[in-house]
């Protein structure tokens, strides 16, 4: 798969991937699926955390695909928001509000905090393994009150480093993250993102998953067949296929949508195809939290030929600050930013990076990635920007069904691409 240039670290699964698929040979012995209790908590009445995770999910890919429509965007929503949502536990003023309206979340809201602590708890029981952990330079004293919330609700360890050796330190947030994610995620922050002198405090999410196909796709059944591009290019690509097999399925006008369940783990692969007509860029126009939540419940078991491209996706690390202003995040940015419910002194967002990776074929889905908030006390604000046939490009979501989060998603616009 080709690098994307955005600019951008985050990587974590919860309720969004993106996979494609052929389906032929259609209504047959169809049977609706019904819902399994999630044993979330209830959310207060003017929140639905899922939806503000899955809402967040939406908008920012769909600022990130202005630039990235024509290459494979891969990201971790979920990571992205977990790690913006622990810096927004210590916003104030004009700061806290503008991050409020990006991420719908409301702070010292328990019904939230429960909803972290709930998905964190939930997911590294179940084949999911989520890690947060908060880098101050030595001798920055953390508010308590903000300690006790990162470490109660989101698992969050406090790891005091030494910034005047960027190198040093850029390698040890880096080993972190890359034991975390299983060697998948490496060099996520370059040395020249933190200054000797002004990085005041790092915060890190990253997140793994490795599921295993409940129904396999038979390697001897892979063949070469056609995959037309967006830019109407044919190229030829490794592609599975599983036939006469029962997975839910619905269509409209416009789309298909089929979903590959993993096993023992309750996630599954979410795949969105469009329909001759259409293309990746109409389908992210009509996607957001309301209709990601009425798809997965439309869906009913449907007897189905599915042809899937192998592919693997490892992206640069993305910049993730100018898609942020964009959504209306602009004074975090700025050295008016208030965050002085984290520390004194602590300053303002420098950067948000995001890294992530993908591999889909016949055994499964290897997926991670890792968001990293740069804090710095003084810098300058710049600009700098780091049948179901899926022969045409797509969108592919990895979610969890309980909850309905998505973790990561994606579009393959040329499976051959590396």
């Amino acid at each position: 798969m080709k690098l994307f240039k955005v600019g951008i670290i985050t990587a974590i699964i919860v309720a969004s991937a993106c996979t494609v698929c052929i389906l032929t040979g259609l209504n047959v012995d169809v049977r609706r699926s019904s819902p399994e209790d999630n044993n979330l908590p209830p959310i207060a009445e003017n929140l639905n955390a899922v939806d503000a995770v899955n809402g967040f999910a939406f908008k920012i890919y769909r600022e990130m695909f202005k630039d990235f429509g024509e290459d494979d965007l891969f990201i971790s929503p979920y990571s992205i928001f977990t790690a913006m949502a622990m810096t927004y536990e210590g916003a104030k003023g004009k700061t806290a509000e503008e991050m409020k309206e990006v991420l719908c979340i409301e702070q010292d809201n328990e019904s939230f905090h429960l909803y972290v602590k709930s998905l964190y708890d939930l997911f590294n029981k179940n084949g999911i393994s989520t890690a947060n952990a908060l880098w101050p330079r030595i001798g920055l004293q953390l508010l308590q009150d903000y300690v006790d919330v990162i470490k109660t609700y989101y698992g969050g360890d406090i790891k005091p480093i030494d910034y005047s050796d960027p190198a040093r330190a850029s390698g040890i947030i880096n080993d972190w993250i890359e034991n975390q994610t299983r060697g998948r995620i490496k060099d996520m922050i370059p040395q020249d993102a933190i200054d000797p002198v002004y990085t005041t405090l790092i915060l890190t999410n990253a997140i793994y998953f490795k599921g295993i196909w409940k129904i396999k796709f038979d390697e001897k059944n892979t063949t070469n067949r056609s995959f037309t591009t967006q830019d109407k290019k044919t190229v030829q690509v490794p592609t599975m296929c599983l036939k006469g097999v029962y997975f839910n399925y619905t269509e409209n006008e416009w789309m298909q949508a089929l979903e590959l369940p993993y096993r023992d783990c309750n996630l599954s692969m979410l795949i969105i195809l469009p329909k001759k007509g259409y293309d990746l860029s109409h389908t992210i126009n009509q996607l957001n939290e309301n209709f990601f939540s009425n798809l997965t419940k439309s869906m009913s078991e449907c007897k189905v030929n599915v042809y899937l491209p192998k592919f693997e996706i490892k992206t640069p690390t993305y910049g993730l600050k100018k898609y942020l202003k964009n959504l209306g995040m602009l004074n975090a940015f700025t050295p008016s930013a208030n965050f002085s419910g984290i520390a004194r002194d602590v300053g303002w967002i420098d950067e948000v990076l995001h890294k992530a990776f993908v591999k889909v074929d016949e055994e499964g889905t290897e997926a991670a990635a890792a968001t990293a908030v740069v804090m710095m006390k003084t810098s300058i604000d710049s600009e700098q920007v780091r049948v179901f046939d899926c022969d045409h490009p797509f969108m592919f979501f990895i979610f969890h069904k309980d909850t309905g989060t998505i973790l990561f998603m994606g579009c393959v616009n040329d499976p051959t691409d590396s």
